[in-house]
């Protein structure tokens, strides 16, 4: 461990040391990137100090690497049985945000962030002792350590053990959940040697979930101070049953400490006006006049029918049973008609993509099934396209529906999760709201959502345009969220 140097002093407001796996523009697999990544920007303007702290991948770009200054180096124990690691830390800045990478070639060398959960116990037990360890030897004393996922579940357990006493245990902890189906479960022998934890701690109010096996984030939801999770329903699903992965009843236990608080967008890479992959750009202001131009652009690149008056659902996604895809295939002959087209974007299971290509072939200029992933591509949908389909099983947050509303696209969604807080639904009477909902999960119900915005959208064509000129008008940038995470910090300085 490094030896305690004299503290800096620490300024007013919330200094915040965000600690997770990955982070855009250096690493990204999912969402928790793009977090990593919009969250600690989005809190500078607030008057927050913000350090990030992250894996020294080999993997990282090298026009990235090549710019990261040597902060310093120590060796640390870590093992059951006192085996000591390099810890080395690598340091930039960008836009403001500090980055430190925790540098160690024996960890994470091995190219993909993501190998084998055998392999990536040690990783990520290792990381998050060295990340504290970090914070104290760069005399950085945060007042929330805000950690994500299964991969920082570790930090709040070992801030109130191993770190008793250091400087950097005057920090309070926050554990976001961004998606609960992956916790770090492994058996208890092999956490316990990785972490040196005492034995304590590998009991059912902690890490143990069964006779043999031991469980990450469990243990760092026990340990800290708050937990949090990408939307207010989510929060709710995950103390049930169906959606709580095994954890419901620990979550429920400690619910008083959970909060929901909804993702936010990054509206610079997400801005109709200004996104030079579209054929026209537009804002709210010019959208009616804009989208039937790059819908003709996007049915023309794909090969589909040119006609403005045809209804195009646009669907971006990974094929997975998670978004809703069987509920599509169940509906999809019933829901087709000759005034709709259906344009699909995304790679997954063999089965959707290949039941995707046969509706290409049955459907004829009606149906397009782009069975791979195309940024360029992906833009042009969301600004051409006149619905976008989102009918998730289960969905924590989601962007794509946030994304649609941003580029005056009408998102038709599963009430469940970050879509039910996001999506408002179109009151035929009133006109109000912003998009089509479902609340159970069925095929029929989904039909009838998609068949309702049809109608809207070509019978009353008036109310539909209002609908598009409201999503392009709310606020869906991270500016929200982060003065919800900054009233947490200070809830908990």
């Amino acid at each position: 461990m490094p030896e305690k140097n004299e503290l800096t002093e620490i300024k007013p407001g919330a200094r915040v040391a965000f600690i997770g796996s990955e982070s855009f523009p250096f690493i990204k697999t999912g969402g928790l990137g793009d977090v990593m990544y919009a969250l600690p920007r989005a809190l500078l303007p607030l008057g927050c100090e913000v350090r990030v702290l992250m894996p020294c991948y080999r993997c990282i770009p090298e026009k990235y690497r090549d710019q990261m200054e040597y902060r310093g180096s120590f060796m640390m124990d870590l093992t059951q049985d006192g085996r000591t690691f390099y810890v080395g830390i690598m340091e930039l800045e960008l836009d403001g945000v500090i980055y430190d990478f925790i540098d160690n070639r024996e960890f994470f060398d091995w190219g993909n962030p993501y190998t084998g959960l055998w392999e990536d116990i040690p990783k990520y037990c290792y990381f998050a002792k060295a990340s504290l360890a970090a914070l104290n030897y760069l005399n950085w004393v945060p007042d929330v350590v805000h950690c994500h996922d299964w991969q920082a579940a570790l930090v709040p357990v070992y801030l109130r053990t191993r770190f008793d006493g250091t400087p950097v245990s005057q920090a309070r902890s926050i554990l976001t959940i961004h998606n609960l189906r992956f916790q770090g479960i492994c058996s208890i022998d092999h956490l316990k040697y990785w972490t040196g934890l005492p034995d304590y701690l590998f009991d059912y109010a902690v890490f143990k979930v069964n006779d043999g096996e031991a469980n990450m984030f469990k243990g760092g939801l026990a340990y800290a101070d708050r937990v949090t999770t990408v939307s207010e329903t989510y929060a709710e699903e995950i103390q049930t049953d169906f959606y709580g992965e095994g954890l419901n009843g620990h979550l429920w236990y400690h619910r008083a400490k959970l909060r929901g608080i909804v993702n936010g967008i990054d509206i610079d890479i997400w801005n109709s006006r200004t996104d030079r992959l579209l054929p026209v750009q537009y804002d709210e202001k010019d959208v009616l006049s804009a989208k039937p131009v790059n819908k003709k652009a996007l049915q023309e690149r794909l090969g589909l029918m040119v006609d403005e008056s045809k209804f195009v659902v646009g669907l971006i996604s990974r094929l997975t049973d998670q978004k809703g895809l069987d509920l599509i295939n169940a509906a999809f002959t019933q829901m087709i008609n000759e005034n709709m087209q259906v344009v699909i974007l995304g790679t997954g299971d063999p089965r959707y993509e290949n039941a995707f290509r046969y509706y290409e072939n049955t459907y004829p200029g009606q149906v397009c099934a782009y069975i791979k992933y195309d940024e360029s591509l992906a833009h042009q949908i969301y600004a051409s396209s006149d619905a976008l389909l989102v009918p998730s099983l289960f969905e924590p947050c989601g962007l794509t529906q946030l994304i649609a509303m941003r580029y005056g696209t009408v998102p038709i969604v599963r009430e469940t999760g970050g879509l039910k807080d996001t999506v408002e639904p179109f009151n035929e009477n009133t006109g109000e709201g912003n998009g089509f909902t479902f609340d159970q999960y069925r095929a029929d119900l989904l039909l009838d959502a998609v068949q309702r915005a049809q109608r809207v959208y070509q019978e009353e064509r008036d109310r539909w345009n209002a609908v598009v000129v409201r999503d392009m008008e709310k606020d869906v940038s991270w500016g929200l969220s982060a003065k919800r995470y900054l009233e947490l910090y200070e809830e908990l300085k």
